[in-house]
């Protein structure tokens, strides 16, 4: 089979397209053909050594997929040959087939494609756990989302519409928050072109922010907390910026905020039953009409490191997927 190896930490230009065997699998794990993956932030970071697990070479990045079992462990039992499934091993999935551990495989639902199966997990399992478990985001409130065209941006735009909040997209260009205005975005800032900070307070009936989405980090992240109200939730996302914003902690207690981590890798594995309620219900969201991941472009597996490349450069708008 085919996969797109990291045989060493460097950009995406550094993968190597090569011919590896089949995977074989334990009595826990699975065997999936892989039919799509989502392109992630995380997958730019692994493969250059940034990333919190570091998986021993040669690796293939792609943490997100879905596909069909090909065979199955003999101690699985809610599995079988033939299911359609979406699986999140971390990485291993810019390849043709991946064993993955049972318990990160799930049916997909009735009337799901692999495309939309493999762009829902990270994104909008990211920003569900963030607005709805840790800001726990009320209907009424007001949420300020940062990159807001983005991977998760965008999720948490649609998200905080469905979970009946005021949303405020920030982006980095015009046709960025045209994207989020159709996704629902109440109010939009330019960036790149307005002073966050004024620009939020010189908002049409502006109350201040009571909750922050922040992927970005850099020089964002202080403007976008100064805004919120008192006992505002700031959430730490990501670093898309490249800087990890250093935050005077006395703006925390003028303000009564909390800053929060948003680690949805680690809730996975901590808190499984919360995580699988909240699939289930964006699940429910997906089947409804209301939930719906933008797809911008779909790539071969021999354009995945193109694909790594477009997101790093901050060009991708919602989610890029490769289809092996």
């Amino acid at each position: 089979m085919k996969a797109l190896l990291c045989k060493q930490y460097g950009s995406p230009e550094s993968l190597v397209l090569d011919e590896v065997p089949t995977p074989s699998i334990s009595n826990k794990q699975v065997l999936i053909s892989i039919k799509a993956c989502g392109v992630n932030f995380p997958d730019t970071l692994i493969i250059q050594g940034k990333y919190q697990f570091k998986p021993a070479f040669p690796f293939s990045p792609g943490g997100e997929l879905a596909g069909i079992v090909k065979a199955v462990g003999e101690e699985v039992s809610h599995l079988k040959i033939g299911d359609s499934v979406f699986a999140m091993p971390g990485w291993g999935g810019f390849a043709e087939e991946i064993a993955v551990d049972a318990n990160r495989v799930f049916r997909m639902p009735a009337g799901m494609d692999y495309t939309v199966a493999a762009s829902l997990m990270y994104t909008y399992g990211t920003s569900y756990h963030a607005l709805k478990n840790r800001a726990q985001l009320q209907a009424g409130e007001t949420l300020l989302v940062l990159g807001a065209a983005g991977g998760v941006g965008l999720a948490a735009v649609n998200l905080g519409k469905i979970m009946g909040a005021k949303v405020i997209a920030a982006a980095s260009s015009d046709e960025k928050l045209a994207l989020c205005k159709a996704y629902g975005a109440d109010e939009c800032i330019n960036y790149q072109t307005q002073d966050l900070r004024e620009a939020l307070k010189n908002l049409p009936q502006s109350s201040g922010v009571d909750v922050v989405y922040d992927p970005v980090g850099g020089a964002f992240t202080e403007s976008a907390l100064r805004s919120l109200n008192w006992k505002g939730r700031h959430l730490v996302v990501g670093f898309a910026a490249g800087q990890i914003p250093s935050i005077a902690l006395n703006l925390a207690l003028l303000k009564g905020c909390s800053i929060m981590g948003v680690f949805w890798g680690a809730f996975v594995e901590k808190e499984p039953k919360a995580n699988f309620q909240n699939i289930q219900e964006l699940f429910d969201f997906y089947q409804r009409g209301i939930l719906k991941p933008h797809i911008q472009k779909t790539y071969a597996l021999s354009e995945a490191s193109q694909a790594l490349y477009d997101l790093s450069e901050r060009r991708a708008m919602g989610k890029l997927v490769i289809l092996p």
